[in-house]
């Protein structure tokens, strides 16, 4: 395919801008082989995109893989052969070792009173859940009490049956919290956002009861999207009761049959769910790797359909802010030449990145100093940063106008508790410095700092942190799941309530710890947490890093 037909490609799909009816801001320039004309932006790290196409005539699209250094920065899961052989050595022997006891006493998916009803539960999900997560799942699901700030109250459990039942023994742990996505230290049993809360609830109720489209809009919900909107840069806003939803009930208001989505490898589950409802044809690219992406782009383009090789109706880049199992950070100027230069919409989920991003905390768009229009549509979540529930969706006014018709989640969804919009619009306004304080500016500055300094730590001690240097998520790779299991008993028996993660979350080589750092945390609890994980690093031997730092080299906080 000569380049003359990519910008024939090209054309036609910018024919096809509407968005299921809704008109995104775009960028209507045609790529032409004297080059296209381009409006100048105001980002700092991204100039104007200058597709030069005079280079590609007489050449063909390449199948060569590309690299990205940038990518292969922030993926960091080199696995040593002999750490990856034993691995899967060590689920070989698990999974035969439960094939040979359930071929002598098989387990039982007879239901009563259901005679001739197919089983439910059948299949290597249920093989697994019985042999592999079973055994270790005292570590996961663990019940609190109490808020969950800088420390917080876990209840401790015990089984008489190998983890088929759990019973409370009664005790309380009190625990260095380094599991919540608390970033910002609003999850607080006082202060201006408790008192607020509460004094909504007072006037306004416990709930609204209803949909937003029927009895459920409040002025609070009006007064929340207005914030919103002001805080991420964007022209209007609309926001949801669940962050989940906000993900898998909206994108089929955006796309459909026809359209092609190119999803990071790495995307939340929510993500996946909304593109299989969309009905959209999907191509995953390797996790933050933009020249797959591009390569991968180019060649659909040139492709078309697979069935009836006609252009699409229109092409998506969905990514995340900060991808919460990796710790990486999107390459957003990046992101947004190569959606420029193909006419693409760019959709990027900031659940965890908004309001633990950027100077003014105002996400990866901020960080990366963009501007917030070069962004087709900016989802992201109040569960993280501010502390409370829901989530939201901001754009274009025709964008906004858009889903407020036609969206799932705006009919059949009840609106967002009045309490839970407040503790919202609290937490933001002080973000931003709209209480007349610099509290918000202090605690984004904390959470830096303690950041830098928990990964710089962590790698002097020997232990392999990924990710990008500035995500406050922070997971260590173990590769084996049974050092999770290990890690997270014995740092609850510390005082530590931490999170283990292996496959299927993970890949099955990518078992890890992730840590969630907070704005609430003080240098006393970090390095209490890093004295545990030390002594037991030694022992499980998972300090993986060959490029530790010298032990007596100090780091400052």
């Amino acid at each position: 395919m000569k380049a003359e037909d990519i910008i024939n490609r090209i054309n036609l799909i910018e024919k096809k801008a509407p968005l299921n009816g809704c008109l995104l801001p775009h960028n209507k320039t045609k790529f032409t082989p004297s080059g296209p004309k381009h409006n100048s932006t105001s980002n700092s790290f991204i100039s104007s995109v200058k597709p030069d196409c005079s280079k590609l005539k007489g050449l063909e699209v390449s199948s060569v893989p590309y690299v990205d250094k940038h990518a292969e920065e922030l993926r960091g899961e080199d696995i040593p052969l002999h750490v990856a052989f034993f691995t899967f050595l060590s689920y070989g022997v698990l999974l035969l070792v439960g094939y040979i006891k359930e071929f002598f006493s098989p387990p039982s998916s007879k239901e009563r009173h259901r005679e001739d009803y197919v089983p439910l539960f059948v299949g290597f999900e249920s093989f697994y859940f019985r042999n592999v997560y079973r055994p270790i799942s005292d570590c996961f699901c663990r019940p609190i009490c109490g808020v969950p700030g800088e420390r917080m109250t876990v209840l401790e459990r015990t089984s008489h049956n190998n983890n088929w039942d759990h019973v409370l023994t009664g005790r309380k742990i009190d625990s260095i919290n380094v599991g919540s996505y608390n970033y910002l230290g609003f999850a607080e049993k006082t202060g201006p956002c408790h008192d607020a809360a509460a004094r909504a609830i007072s006037s306004l109720g416990v709930a609204v009861a209803s949909a937003r489209t029927e009895m459920g809009t409040l002025e609070i919900h009006h007064e929340l999207e207005a914030l919103t909107a002001e805080f991420v840069g964007t022209e209007d806003a609309i926001t949801f009761g669940m962050g989940f939803a906000t993900n898998a009930l909206n994108l089929p208001s955006l796309m459909g049959p026809g359209c092609l989505v190119l999803s990071d490898e790495c995307n939340h589950a929510s993500l996946i769910l909304g593109l299989r409802l969309s009905g959209a044809t999907v191509k995953v690219f390797r996790h933050n790797d933009c020249n797959d992406l591009e390569r991968r782009i180019r060649r659909a383009i040139i492709d078309g359909h697979p069935r009836t090789r006609r252009p699409w109706k229109k092409v998506f880049i969905i990514v995340e802010g900060i991808y919460s199992m990796e710790g990486s950070i999107c390459n957003l100027p990046r992101l947004i030449e190569i959606k420029k230069k193909y006419k693409a919409y760019l959709y990027v989920d900031e659940a965890h990145s908004i309001g633990a991003l950027g100077p003014r905390g105002r996400g990866v768009v901020d960080y990366h100093n963009c501007d917030p229009k070069d962004v087709d549509i900016l989802m992201g979540t109040f569960t993280k940063s501010f502390a409370a529930a829901g989530g939201y969706i901001a754009g274009s006014k025709a964008l906004i106008q858009h889903l407020r018709m036609s969206s799932d989640a705006q009919h059949y969804a009840s609106a967002m508790a009045p309490a839970v919009a407040q503790q919202i619009i609290t937490s933001m306004s002080i973000i931003m410095g709209k209480d007349g304080t610099d509290e918000g500016k202090r605690r984004i500055e904390t959470l830096h700092r303690n950041t830098v300094y928990f990964r710089h730590r962590l790698q002097q001690l020997g232990f392999k942190p990924f990710g990008h240097p500035d995500s406050p998520v922070v997971p260590i790779i173990t590769f084996l799941v049974t050092k999770i299991a290990f890690l997270v008993r014995e740092l609850s028996n510390r005082g530590v309530a931490s999170v283990g993660v292996g496959f299927p979350a993970t890949k099955i080589t990518g078992a890890r710890m992730r840590f969630c750092l907070s704005a609430g945390h003080d240098k006393q609890s970090l390095d209490e947490v890093l004295k545990h994980l030390n002594e037991l690093g030694d022992v499980l031997c998972c300090k993986y890093n060959k490029h530790k730092g010298r032990a007596d080299l100090q780091i400052e906080w």
